[in-house]
């Protein structure tokens, strides 16, 4: 398909359409309305896009966010007027905050059926405020050539500011006249025989990714690392478009330093732990030792990308305050502690490249580097008899370097065995099970709140190129749902690990099961309210603790996937659900549902996080 020449209407919307789809756009998602026919009718008709028709607007929304999250190219999302645009609101703010690529398409009525009470009407101009990355209205469909060239460099420009300088939404009001329909009309049909479409769209290229500046010991500090013997290196929140690639250039840094490596579990750094043998991935338990947290204050820190999740490092570093560099190439403060900072606008890709090129040390990072032997039956390291005795660092490391590998290796070996002689259906140990028993490159989307802490505590490391997706840009539980799907969409067999609330909050998801080409595996961690409420303080407070924070919703899930026709099992041991996640299906939906008590879980918490420190000679 190119031009639709049927009418005004047709013609603006196909090149519309056929402009994005030259630029590189293979997926949009539409929610049904009247006002955007022409949209829809250009997008569902052109052979090159999946046209995926969703019928709640916030579902839709986060869908496309998962769906852009994977792909990391726009998704187009198109709705009518009226209230429709609203509901995408929750999702423009994450993708905001994840940068996060959209194009967000509403349709509108003209300027002179506004304010006259015109119905499924109102101001759609700036309707999401400053969060995307750039707005306008565009005109009014016209059959101008001057404006067909006017609306193409338009969108190219919105496809432009949806990736470069830093991804996130772009929202295009489009209003159109009558007819919506594809009604012929004469006028149309003779600008065919005029229109030119090789030459019309002859410029119209995929956009290539806009370089940056080149990395060099003037860019980077790299000379006053080197020379610190206690240095750190801290890697948060990723979802990187190539998770080995990120690995490797994360763990060549440390290896070329000698820096520790606290390894944030929403990031696939845990997953290629043979990359690197200076993983630290127990941190917010050992710095539950005050002593030793004190032993191992660092003199500068390299935060890679946001600070983890865990508040137990977010004060540390705001106790004592070290010197950091934050490697990204974003241009957001990733600074929430407003230490000594320096934002260092590159990727952490082109700083492994850049040691590369300056043979800064002769490794080959998980070639033979580390003491790891990988076992090839299952992806898992296998500690050699060295490691044993402790995580051993080379003898020209420093001292520093060796205390965080004692560390890790004590209290990681502490909460693996705890871990593995429960019995008991604690919620923390499900994120245990999945580092365990997921198959090899496993897609998992991870719910906010409890889920996510979760996996920063008790998330094994081994080689199993599992990558972690979430949305941590807002930390909110909407859209939970329909943004797994997203990821799950045309993809293998995902899982996503999730709480009641979090899944109640988005079940018209399960909509869109009939769509789905793919499988997507719940692990519901039913609690029956909001566990992370029992975390804080408020939780010594009943009433109103109970009713107006845990919000207990006494839900029968069963009886709610069987509405969706959506498979259910209620999960009675770990064994069992050990088995149902050795090897996924390939298509549908189905929900495992491990029933737990919010109360005993958070008692344990208590109890017994702070037990796993490390116990000093």
């Amino acid at each position: 398909m190119l031009i639709d020449f049927r009418n005004t209407n047709t013609v603006w919307a196909s090149i519309l359409v056929e402009t994005l789809t030259r630029l590189g756009l293979t997926t949009a998602v539409l929610c049904p309305g009247s006002r955007s026919t022409p949209l829809t009718v250009a997008f569902a008709q052109h052979s090159q896009v999946e046209a995926i028709p969703i019928l709640d607007e916030r579902s839709a929304a986060f869908f496309a966010l998962g769906v852009a999250r994977k792909s990391g190219l726009p998704v187009a999302l198109v709705c009518t007027s009226g209230t429709a645009g609203a509901n995408f609101y929750p999702a423009i703010i994450e993708a905001r905050e994840s940068r996060i690529p959209l194009l967000i398409l509403t349709a509108d009525r003209p300027p002179e059926l506004r304010d006259c009470h015109s119905g499924q009407t109102i101001d759609q101009v700036k309707l999401y405020g400053n969060y995307p990355n750039w707005q306008t209205e565009l005109a009014v469909p016209s059959l101008e050539i001057g404006m067909l060239r006017y609306l193409r460099q338009t969108v190219i420009h919105a496809w432009e500011r949806s990736r470069f300088p830093t991804p996130g939404a772009v929202h295009l009001n489009c209003p159109f006249r009558d007819p919506l329909a594809p009604i012929p009309d004469p006028a149309a049909t003779r600008l065919q025989s005029q229109f030119q479409a090789d030459d019309f769209f002859g410029a119209v290229t995929p956009a290539s990714v806009h370089p940056s500046s080149p990395v060099s010991g003037q860019t980077i500090p790299y000379s006053d690392w080197q020379a610190c013997d206690r240095g750190l290196i801290i890697a948060g929140l990723a979802q990187p478009q190539n998770p080995k690639a990120y690995c490797h250039a994360v763990a060549q840094l440390s290896q070329t330093l000698n820096f520790p490596l606290l390894a944030e579990g929403l990031s696939p750094l845990r997953n290629y732990a043979n990359l690197n043998p200076y993983l630290i991935s127990t941190y917010d338990l050992i710095l539950r030792n005050r002593r030793l947290a004190q032993q191992l204050t660092p003199t500068i820190v390299i935060q890679i990308g946001e600070l983890p999740t865990s508040k137990e490092l977010r004060a540390w570093l705001n106790t004592y305050q070290p010197q950091r560099w934050i490697i990204d190439p974003c241009d957001h403060n990733l600074d929430a502690l407003h230490g000594k900072t320096t934002h260092l606008r590159i990727s952490i890709e082109e700083i492994g490249q850049w040691l590369t090129t300056n043979n800064k040390k002769d490794m080959a990072v998980g070639a033979g580097l580390t003491d790891n032997v990988v076992d090839k039956t299952d992806n898992r390291t296998t500690p050699t008899p060295i490691e044993e005795q402790g995580k051993t660092v080379s003898q020209q490391n420093p001292h520093y370097l060796q205390k965080w590998c004692d560390a890790e290796t004590q209290v990681r070996a502490a909460v693996d065995q705890t871990m593995a002689e429960m019995t008991q259906l604690f919620e923390g140990k499900a994120a245990w099970i999945l580092s365990q028993c997921l198959p090899t490159g496993t897609p998992l989307f991870i719910a906010n709140s409890m889920p996510v802490r979760d996996v920063e505590f008790f998330w094994s490391p081994g080689n199993t190129e599992i990558q972690p997706w979430f949305n941590r840009g807002a930390n909110g539980i909407d859209g939970t749902l329909s943004t797994a799907l997203g990821i799950a969409h045309r993809n293998q067999s995902a899982v996503m690990l999730t709480g009641d609330l979090a899944l109640l909050h988005d079940t018209n998801g399960f909509l869109f099961k009939n769509k789905l080409i793919g499988h997507l595996t719940i692990i519901l961690i039913n609690n029956n309210g909001g566990g992370i409420f029992e975390m804080l303080p408020i939780s010594d407070f009943e009433p109103p603790f109970e009713e107006f924070f845990a919000t207990p919703q006494h839900i029968d899930f069963r009886q709610l996937c069987l509405s969706y026709r959506v498979e259910h099992q209620r999960i009675e041991s770990w064994q069992q659900l050990q088995q149902l996640l050795s090897s996924l299906p390939s298509k549908g939906i189905r929900v495992l549902e491990i029933p737990t008590n919010r109360k005993t879980d958070a008692t344990w918490r208590k109890n017994h996080l702070g037990s796993f420190v490390v116990k000093e000679p």
